[in-house]
């Protein structure tokens, strides 16, 4: 076993040009494409091991105060802006940012937050970066996805950490001051599986330059795009290393089709869409590092990238606790305001607590990024995960304490009189975060592969059905050497006392729950390796359920860390942080204890049966009586409204700017 598969193959269908790729080379290509290897610490990595590292976040690290107080200049007019130039109701019934909004935007030079000053940017750090995002999406959730998309994993990051200088020269002062980037993976039958890649960019015969043909679906940003960060795969043949290499192609260029504009149950102001290349030339100069090297560097890209959809998250769970206040105080029911009936009070503790918690482990992954002495990549990926999954239930339970008003509009509250509250928006709109950039299955899949890595380094060729008998002898002396001292430390050594944390008070005792279920998580890991061997991989809900368990251990750790920092600035808001950052804790136990026990005692083997059995058709009888949605009918035959595409032109559904 090479490794374990961070995607989920598709390799017993056909793509629509027949082509089909084996479990085996979309396992391979997914393990080329990761880091093989770890340069520098990792809490993330420790944690699943069972080794509570509590020195490598403790205490919370801090950014330089130059840069802390550029960002602060920073998010002061960024406030300012969104307040007096921000209609978020002219964003949600017009279904796209107004261009004075853009313009304005790049005047801030908020297009260019993360770019060096070198390079025409503001160098402002990946934690106020963080908090601009959080800023900018409780305006309208767009505009964040809209700054996200073009910083986080368009043409910025990835030149100005693979790219040449001549590429920097030329692209970053762009995107700093007016150009658009986007970011283009995805195609109409390709997903989570890139080694199904069906983009190709063939090099010229004089080897200047590649001509790229493909389609690229959900491409955020691409609509509007100037710039594209293009990944297409390249033939190996004579001079050409080939495989899937990046490419920065000019969006106005001959051969470019925005063939649609997409639309979708939230993030209405967004400019998604689906873009076509045919025979488009893009200069030899414009690809970003080697050829073959395209997933490595998205991946890479991704591992600070990755930080701005939680940070978003993390905004919008704030903004449903100020509405969860406000609302649970003022509506009475009963005699009493309906914030003091149980049934709502624990939803209200839930949403506040919770956005406490997705706030730290944002603010604590930032500032690990900016130290740049750590490996995040497990800990962005948590992060991710943990953002998307708790900001869908915090809105969820705000549309539940609004009761019907939390269903309604806010264009219909607001003509009838009432106060204009979007909560149904909300759900909507983060809603998404739980799918693109990875989704949620994929998280699971990318983390647990990370985090049984040592294991993997260990002993991997024991269970690989390639190896020699001579690769599995050496396997298994190795493996013998790294279990010796692993598992004695899990199974005997009976943890860290509470007084290993005194300096942290009352929360000192979530931090030995932490330190304790940390190793039972490696212990648990280590069985159903054990237990499943090579099929491990295929356990998919009982790896997800480490992961899950991994998350909430990494956010009631940001929490107390974050607490502690706290109160050498703020005394007074460190002590509403200990309440909340103890509420939280107490919450993530139950759920902790809830997938230990969810790990042996569950139904995944007569799901898996009954979801094998309902797609051979077994049970098809339970979907009669019902009309099938997928046949034409008379409400979808005319077109919908909007401008339609135009072959061959750049930004065929909004003017230029």
């Amino acid at each position: 076993m090479k490794g374990m598969a961070v995607a989920v193959s598709e390799s017993n269908r056909s793509d629509r040009t027949g082509a089909q790729v084996s479990e085996r080379e979309a396992r391979q290509v997914a393990e080329e494409a990761r880091e093989g290897t770890w340069r520098k610490p990792s809490f993330g990595k420790q944690l699943f091991l069972g080794r509570f590292r509590l020195d490598l976040i403790h205490p919370h690290p801090r950014g330089k105060a130059e840069a802390a107080g550029r960002g602060q200049d920073f998010l002061a007019r960024l406030r300012a802006f969104c307040e007096d130039e921000v209609d978020p109701t002219v964003i949600e019934r017009d279904a796209m940012v107004p261009d004075r909004v853009f313009a304005g935007l790049a005047e801030l030079g908020a297009l260019g937050m993360k770019i060096d000053p070198e390079y025409g940017g503001l160098g402002m750090s990946q934690v106020d970066y963080n908090r601009a995002l959080m800023l900018a999406g409780s305006a309208h959730p767009a505009i964040a996805t809209m700054l996200s998309a073009h910083q986080s994993i368009g043409v910025p990051q990835p030149v100005a950490l693979f790219g040449t200088e001549d590429q920097k020269r030329r692209f970053l002062p762009r995107c700093a001051r007016s150009d658009i980037s986007a970011f283009l993976l995805t195609e109409p039958d390709v997903g989570s599986d890139p080694a199904r890649l069906r983009t190709t960019a063939t090099p010229t015969e004089d080897g200047s330059a590649y001509l790229l043909n493909g389609v690229k679906l959900w491409t955020t940003n691409g609509v509007i795009a100037d710039l594209l960060v293009v990944m297409a795969r390249v033939q190996r043949s004579d001079g050409h290393r080939g495989g899937i290499s990046a490419f920065v192609v000019e969006a106005d260029a001959a051969g470019i089709t925005v063939e649609a504009r997409n639309t979708f149950m939230g993030l209405r102001g967004i400019e998604n869409g689906l873009t076509r290349f045919d025979q488009v030339r893009v200069p030899a100069d414009n690809r970003i590092g080697a050829e073959g090297e395209g997933l490595k560097i998205a991946l890479t890209t991704l591992n600070t990238g990755r930080l701005s959809l939680p940070a978003i998250c993390a905004g919008s769970a704030k903004w449903c606790t100020m509405i969860a206040r406000e609302w649970s105080r003022e509506r009475v029911q009963w005699g009493r305001p309906i914030g003091e009936h149980d049934a709502v009070a624990g939803k209200v503790a839930f949403i506040a607590a919770t956005a406490f918690a997705m706030e730290a482990v944002v603010e604590l992954a930032g500032a690990l990024a900016d130290e740049n002495r750590h490996d995040i990549r497990i800990e962005a990926a948590l992060a991710k995960l943990y953002g998307s999954e708790m900001a869908w239930r915090v809105a969820d339970d705000l549309v539940q304490i609004r009761g019907g008003r939390g269903f309604e509009t806010a264009a219909s509250l607001a003509a009838r009189g009432e106060r204009g509250v979007p909560a149904e928006q909300m759900l909507r709109d983060v809603r998404i975060n739980r799918t693109f950039e990875g989704s949620t299955e994929i998280m699971h899949l990318l983390i647990a592969r990370e985090a049984v890595d040592a294991h993997l380094a260990a002993a991997g060729q024991l269970v690989d059905p390639d190896t020699t008998l001579a690769q599995k002898l050496t396997a298994a002396a190795r493996a013998g050497r790294f279990y010796a001292r692993w598992l004695p430390g899990l199974v005997a050594r009976p943890g860290q006392s509470r007084r290993a944390f005194a300096e942290f008070g009352p929360l000192a005792r979530h931090l030995r729950f932490v330190e304790r279920s940390s190793r039972r998580l490696a212990r648990q890991t280590f069985a159903g390796m054990v237990r499943w061997q090579a099929r491990l991989e295929h356990r998919q809900r009982f790896l997800g359920r480490l992961v899950d368990i991994g998350a909430e251990l990494f956010a009631m750790s940001a929490c107390c860390v974050r607490v502690q920092m706290l109160a050498g600035e703020d005394a007074e808001r460190a002590n509403g942080a200990r309440e909340l950052a103890d509420a939280f804790c107490k919450q993530a136990r139950v759920r902790v204890e809830e997938l230990f026990g969810r790990l042996w005692t569950n139904t995944d083997d007569t799901d898996r049966t009954a979801a094998r059995r309902l797609l051979d058709g077994r049970y098809i009888w339970i979907e009669d009586g019902i009309l099938d949605p997928s046949i034409p009918g008379p409400w979808i035959a005319e077109p919908a409204p909007g401008p339609t595409a135009v072959p061959n032109l750049h930004r065929t559904v909004r003017p230029a700017r």
